[in-house]
């Protein structure tokens, strides 16, 4: 048998933490992702978007951790609150309140 190639798993890692941010990011703004693709008929039910919200941070989670147990640095990715909330892991109102909390702060100031 031939030796595959295995990929890289630090860029491999940065992508997918990449991925899953935009995905969290973008379903805290009420923004189109695919999972609204996977469910069209949800968007009636005022459920759906907290749902969502769920869905994109168990995500975001999963590779974080998948990250961790590789020893590949997740940390560099994310604000020093955000990580906290990520070590957190609980979805809860003031990650949603405080996400762009530092973002925020930074257009504020300029």
């Amino acid at each position: 048998m031939g030796q595959q190639e295995t990929p890289e798993l630090e860029p491999y890692f940065e992508k997918k933490l990449k991925e899953a941010r935009i995905h969290f990011e973008r379903a805290l703004a009420c923004k189109h992702t695919e999972f609204d693709n996977l469910y069209p008929y949800m968007h009636e039910h005022p459920q759906f978007f907290w749902y969502k919200r769920y869905v994109a941070w168990q995500e975001l989670l999963t590779i974080v951790q998948m990250a961790s147990e590789l020893g590949v640095e997740w940390r560099t990715h994310f604000t020093e609150q955000q990580t906290v909330f990520i070590e957190n892991k609980v979805l809860e109102s003031k990650v949603l309140d405080n996400w762009f909390e530092q973002d925020k702060q930074k257009e504020e100031t300029r």
